[in-house]
C-alpha cells in the first residue's frame, strides 16, 4: 500500500487553447476537463489506473467535488472534514504542449485542523511500503510541517516505518533537505538499496524535483550555483547536483528534466533515462506521474535504473494526454527509454 498526503489538494481544470495565449484578448476554448488534483492526488490516480493499492489523505468537506471526483474515478481517499471549499486550479494549454498554471492559495487550516490532519496520516501509514507527502502547502502551514510529518511517521513506525517521499516546491521543499531541526542522524542507504532513512530523522528517502528546484536544492546542500535551465541541459551536471543533495544525508532524489528525461542518484550509483519525443498535449501532471512510475517499479521489486525506467515512461505518457490525466501502465513503453550511467560527481 502507497500512502499519499495531500495537505492542499485542488480541482484541476485544463482549458485548451486553438493557439498561443494571447494576453489581453478574447480567446476561445477548444476543450475544458475537470480532474480532482493536487500532487499526492495525482500520484494516488496514476498508481490505482495501474492497479497499485493506494490511498489518499486529504482535508475537504464530504460533498467537495474534489472527493466527488476521487470517489467518481474510484481512488480510495480517508479525509478530514472542513467547512471551506478546497482550491481550484486552471491550466491553460497551448498546442504543442505549452502549459499556463493558474493556483489558487487553497484554505486556511488552524494548529488543530493541521494536528488532526497529521494524526490521520498517522494512522492511515501503518503498514505502509511509501507514504508521499506532496505539493504546496496551505496557508498558515510551517515550512518545516513535511520535515516533522516525517519524523513523527518514523517515530510512530519504531523501527518499521514505511519508506518517505517528498515532492514540494521553495521553503517546504528546503526544509524537508535540512529535516529543519528534527533529528537527523544520517542514512542506512536509500530505497535503491534496500535501507531508509534513519529514525526520528526528518529528511525523506528520496526526493522529487524538477530541474528548477534541483537546483535551489543542490545550492543548500553546497554544490555550485546552476540555473535549473543549465541543469536541465546538462543531465551530467544534474547528477553531480543531485549527488550533493543524496549526501547531505538524503536516501535518493529522482530529478525530472522535463523533455530531456530524468536522473536518478542514490548513495550507489547515478543514471540518466531518456524517453524519444512524444507529441505533448498538457505537461499537467507529468512529474506526478513519474514519481507514480518510479514507486511502481520499486514496489515490484525493481533495479534503480528500472525504477528510473518507468518514471520516465509514465510522464511521457502523462504529457501525451489531455488535461492532468494520467496513464495506466500499459499506456506506457518503458522499453522505448534509453538508460545511461552516470558519474556522481
Amino acid at each position: 500500500m502507497i500512502i499519499t498526503f495531500t495537505a492542499n489538494p485542488s480541482l484541476d481544470r485544463t482549458v485548451a487553447l486553438p493557439g498561443p495565449l494571447e494576453r489581453g484578448e478574447v480567446q476561445r476554448a477548444v476543450s475544458v476537463r475537470q480532474e480532482s488534483g493536487g500532487k499526492g492526488v495525482n500520484v494516488s490516480r496514476a498508481l490505482v489506473a495501474s492497479g497499485l493499492e493506494s490511498l489518499a489523505v486529504l482535508p475537504g468537506a464530504d460533498g467537495d467535488p474534489v472527493l466527488a471526483g476521487l470517489r467518481e474515478s474510484a481512488v480510495p481517499f480517508v479525509s478530514l472534514p472542513i467547512d471551506e471549499p478546497l482550491r481550484t486550479n486552471v491550466a491553460l494549454t497551448e498546442p504543442g504542449g505549452v502549459t499556463t498554471k493558474i493556483n489558487e492559495p487553497g484554505p486556511v487550516l488552524g494548529a488543530d485542523q493541521q494536528e488532526a490532519l497529521v494524526k490521520l496520516l498517522l494512522e492511515s501509514s501503518r503498514g505502509a511500503s511509501w507514504v508521499v507527502l506532496a505539493g504546496s502547502l496551505p496557508p498558515g502551514f510551517p515550512d518545516n510541517f513535511y520535515a516533522t510529518v516525517a519524523r513523527r511517521i518514523r517515530e510512530a513506525g519504531n523501527g518499521t516505518a514505511p519508506l518517505i517521499a517528498v515532492d514540494s516546491s521553495g521553503a517546504p521543499l528546503a526544509a524537508a533537505l535540512t529535516g529543519n531541526g528534527a533529528s537527523d542522524a544520517g542514512t542506512s542507504g536509500g530505497p535503491g538499496t534496500g535501507g531508509g532513512t534513519t529514525t526520528g530523522s526528518g529528511k525523506p528517502d528520496l526526493l522529487k524535483p524538477n530541474a528548477e528546484e534541483l537546483a535551489e536544492l543542490a545550492a543548500a546542500a553546497g554544490f555550485a550555483p546552476a540555473s535549473g535551465d543549465e541543469l536541465e541541459a546538462d543531465p551530467a551536471a544534474a547528477a553531480a547536483a543531485a549527488a550533493a543533495v543524496v549526501r547531505s544525508g538524503v536516501g535518493a532524489v529522482l530529478a525530472t528534466l522535463g523533455s530531456k528525461g530524468a536522473v536518478l542518484v542514490t548513495a550507489d550509483g547515478a543514471w540518466l533515462a531518456t524517453h524519444p519525443p512524444v507529441a505533448a498535449v498538457s505537461t499537467v501532471g507529468a512529474g506526478d506521474s513519474a514519481l507514480a512510475g518510479y514507486l511502481l517499479a520499486h514496489g515490484r521489486g525493481a533495479t534503480p535504473a528500472d525504477c528510473l525506467r518507468q518514471a520516465v515512461a509514465h510522464g511521457a505518457a502523462a504529457a501525451s494526454l489531455p488535461g492532468s490525466t494520467v496513464p495506466a501502465v500499459n499506456q506506457t513503453t518503458p522499453d522505448a527509454v534509453t538508460i545511461t550511467a552516470l558519474r556522481k560527481d
